[in-house]
């Protein structure tokens, strides 16, 4: 879920990049107040990108965690000698009680 998040928010924030250029290559004279939303734009879509990123890496990281313990316990179990099936249970006492007798 936090890996959709993640991608999501970079997808939005590549957007947002890419139509401030287009917005501030565009051939048609563009008003003083277009000029500062833009940037602010612009700023609010690479820190979404740096986020997006950090989340990114975090589930890396957190994946690459998994894949160590699912190692680990493969070599445990591995390393694990399997119950001796040669050897019975000592055989269950077949006389009766002493007050039984």
């Amino acid at each position: 879920m936090n890996t959709k998040l993640a991608l999501s928010a970079l997808i939005a924030a590549l957007m947002l990049t890419a139509c401030a250029k287009q917005e501030s290559a565009s051939t048609a004279p563009a008003t003083t107040e277009a000029t500062p939303a833009s940037g602010a734009a612009a700023d609010s879509a690479a820190a979404s990108a740096n986020s997006a990123t950090n989340a990114a890496d975090a589930a890396t990281t957190a994946a690459g965690q998994a894949q160590d313990a699912a190692a680990a316990a493969s070599n445990a179990a591995a390393a694990a000698p399997p119950p001796d099936a040669t050897t019975s249970p000592a055989p269950a006492d077949s006389a009766p009680p002493a007050d039984k007798k």
